[in-house]
C-alpha cells in the first residue's frame, strides 16, 4: 500500500487531502502543530491501520526527522509528500515587521525545504511524488499581501527547479495553486459579505473553493494517472487566472 505524509494535516486542505487519499487506498501520516486537530481528523477517518498523526513544526528539523522516521516505522515506505503547512500575513509593506516576514518565510518556504530535503532519499527509492500547495498568489500579486506572495512565489519556482533535478531520478514534483478556499486561514474573507461580494465580482465561479476541491487535484497529481506530469503548477482557482486583471465590465 502506498503511503504519504501531509503537512498542515489537521485542518482545511490538509485534512481533506488525508481523507481523500485514505479513500483512494493510501496510508497517510498527518503532521501539524495542534494535536487536538490532528486527532479529530483521525477520528473522522476512523481507519487506524491506515493513519498516523504526528505533532510538530515544519520549521524544526528535529520534528521533521521524527515525522519521517515514525512514518517509515509504521508504513515501511514513503511514496508521497504533500507540503500544505502555511500561514498568511498581510498589510502595507511599511507595517510588516521583520518578525512577520521571517514567520511567513520560515513556515511557507523553509518548511517545504525541510520536508523535501530530509525525505528525498526515501522518495527516490520508490519513485515517489511530491505535491506542494502554492497559490495563485505565487503566480501573480495581491494587494497588501506581499510577504505571502513572496513565499508562495518561492514555492512555485522551487517546484519548477526541483522538477528538473528530480525527474531524472524518478521523482515527480508538482504544485497546486488554489485561489480563495474555505479554510480557517481564509475566514477573514469568507465570513465577510463585503469581501465575498468583491470575490464574486472577479471570480468566474463566484465562490470560495471547498477544501475537497483542492484535495482532488492533489490526489490526481500524486497518482499514476499523472505519471507524465512534473513541474506543473495547476491553478485550482475558479477561473481567477483566466482574467487579464482588468475590471469586470459586466458589473
Amino acid at each position: 500500500m502506498k503511503s504519504a505524509i501531509i503537512t498542515g494535516g489537521g485542518t482545511g486542505m490538509g485534512a481533506a487531502t488525508a481523507k481523500r487519499l485514505v479513500k483512494d487506498g493510501w496510508s497517510v501520516t498527518i503532521f501539524g502543530r495542534r494535536k487536538s486537530k490532528l486527532e479529530e481528523v483521525l477520528e473522522d477517518i476512523s481507519k487506524p491501520e491506515q493513519t498516523l498523526a504526528i505533532q510538530g513544526d515544519v520549521t524544526n528539523r528535529d520534528d521533521v526527522q521524527k515525522l519521517i522516521n515514525t512514518h517509515l516505522e509504521k508504513f515501511g515506505r514513503l511514496d508521497g509528500l504533500i507540503n500544505n503547512a502555511a500561514v498568511v500575513v498581510g498589510g502595507p509593506i511599511g507595517d510588516v515587521t521583520i518578525e512577520d516576514w521571517k514567520k511567513v518565510m520560515e513556515i511557507n518556504v523553509d518548511g517545504v525545504f525541510n520536508t523535501i530535503n530530509m525525505s528525498i532519499e526515501h522518495l527516490k527509492k520508490v519513485g515517489g511524488s511530491i505535491v506542494n500547495v502554492s497559490s495563485v498568489s505565487g503566480i501573480r500579486g495581491d494587494w497588501a499581501f506581499s510577504p505571502y506572495c513572496a513565499s508562495k512565489g518561492a514555492v512555485t519556482n522551487f517546484t519548477h527547479a526541483l522538477a528538473l533535478e528530480l525527474g531524472p531520478q524518478g521523482v515527480r514534483i508538482n504544485a497546486v495553486a488554489p485561489s480563495l478556499t474555505d479554510t480557517d486561514m481564509a475566514s477573514f474573507v469568507t465570513e465577510s459579505e463585503e469581501m465575498m461580494a468583491k470575490v464574486r465580482n472577479r471570480m468566474p465561479l463566484g465562490r470560495a473553493a471547498k477544501p475537497e476541491e483542492i484535495a482532488a487535484p492533489i490526489a490526481f497529481l500524486l497518482s499514476d494517472d499523472a505519471s507524465f506530469i512534473t513541474g506543473a503548477i495547476l491553478p485550482v482557482d475558479g477561473g481567477v487566472m483566466a482574467s487579464n486583471g482588468q475590471p469586470n465590465f459586466l458589473g
